[in-house]
């Protein structure tokens, strides 16, 4: 049978519904401990009820299916099962009354044998009560996962707003789903990474699985170990691929790792607005042989200060020190970064900076 598709809501856990007292559903078959053990894991997506002989024509997966056994007999009982679970429900909800005074032993027998939870549904329980118990469940838990995914939007955008946007985003990031997160350059090198490995052999996986993806639109899935395994490539034509690895599956995670893609493709594409195509043009002067004092005067009017600055330990510390001036001309010999700004130089948390006085744009090679 196909793979039904999932409804819009969040899944309901089994165990949340045995923990409702207002239902007082009762587990008695179909899982290995009549208490709920591995409860949690069951999700019910949605919730049926029919009283036919064979309902497999009429089930998507994933339902709670609700009968009071109708046409359901002991001889009956293993072919109704099985058929059930073929058609991809996730338990199986039987009404005490007004059909048996208890539930069938056959078909308890049926469900151990088919591994499918049987639920004992009290007289004092109307299907209808069920049903709208697993709909609250649904809104409550659509209710948290709106919040979570807010919460960190919020998160993520401000980590952009910081000097050092791209650590900060991949940290928050990697804080959000509970794992990893790493920044792969184009030939597979990791640029950046924070978080801790969510399963042995993860980041070995994550690094193979992110030469997999194809920027500019690529993604790749995987697990490995119990752990969720991504990668996207980042837009920008840089070809730089974010891999995440998260050790749990929490609704919206896909969601937060969709903001985090928009903000690093942002953050690390090159942008060249009207004054950065005057600054190439400088650039492009000086490579054609123009002297310094011509070439000069098209970075703008200024003054212009040069700053000399120690103490960024990232891949992107030149770019996020510039940033923090105003500007975008810097570079960097792996100790010393440079950046060139016609902006009040301040205080930049972690730098020891040196600041030349303010010159005009030809007296910058004097400078």
């Amino acid at each position: 049978m196909p793979e039904p598709s999932a409804p819009p809501t969040p899944p309901v856990p089994l165990a949340a519904l045995l923990a409702d007292a207002t239902l007082g559903l009762r587990l008695i078959a179909g899982l290995p401990d009549a208490r709920g053990e591995g409860a949690e894991g069951v999700a019910v997506h949605w919730v049926h009820t029919s009283e036919m002989a064979d309902p497999y024509p009429y089930l998507l997966g994933g339902e709670l299916l609700l009968t009071a056994g109708v046409q359901l007999t002991d001889a009956h009982a293993d072919t109704y099962v099985r058929r059930v679970v073929e058609a991809g429900a996730t338990a199986l909800g039987f009404g005490v009354a007004p059909v048996y005074d208890t539930v069938p032993a056959g078909l308890v027998e049926a469900c151990d044998r088919h591994g499918l939870p049987l639920l004992e549904i009290p007289p004092r329980t109307p299907f209808t009560t069920v049903a709208r118990g697993v709909w609250r469940l649904m809104a409550e838990a659509r209710h948290r996962e709106l919040s979570r995914v807010t919460e960190a939007q919020q998160g993520l955008a401000a980590a952009a707003a910081r000097p050092d946007p791209v650590p900060a985003v991949l940290r928050q990031l990697a804080v959000r789903l509970g794992g990893r997160a790493v920044l792969y350059a184009p030939d597979g090198a990791e640029l950046h990474a924070t978080g801790s490995d969510p399963a042995p052999g993860s980041r070995t996986a994550l690094a193979r699985l992110s030469r997999l993806v194809n920027p500019p639109h690529g993604t790749a899935a995987d697990t490995v170990g119990g752990a969720r395994l991504a990668a996207y490539a980042l837009g920008g034509g840089q070809g730089l691929v974010l891999g995440v690895a998260a050790g749990r599956r929490e609704a919206g995670d896909h969601t937060v790792t969709g903001v985090a893609v928009v903000l690093l493709s942002l953050l690390t594409a090159p942008h060249q607005g009207a004054a950065e195509a005057a600054r190439s043009a400088a650039l492009v002067r000086l490579l054609l042989g123009a002297a310094p004092t011509e070439a000069a005067p098209l970075l703008g009017p200024g003054p212009w200060s040069v700053v000399h600055g120690h103490g960024g330990d990232t891949p992107f510390a030149a770019s996020a020190l510039a940033a923090a001036l105003g500007s975008a001309l810097a570079e960097t010999d792996g100790t010393t970064v440079r950046v060139l700004t016609d902006r009040p130089v301040t205080a930049q948390p972690g730098w020891a900076l040196g600041v030349s006085a303010p010159a005009a744009p030809a007296a910058l090679p004097e400078a």
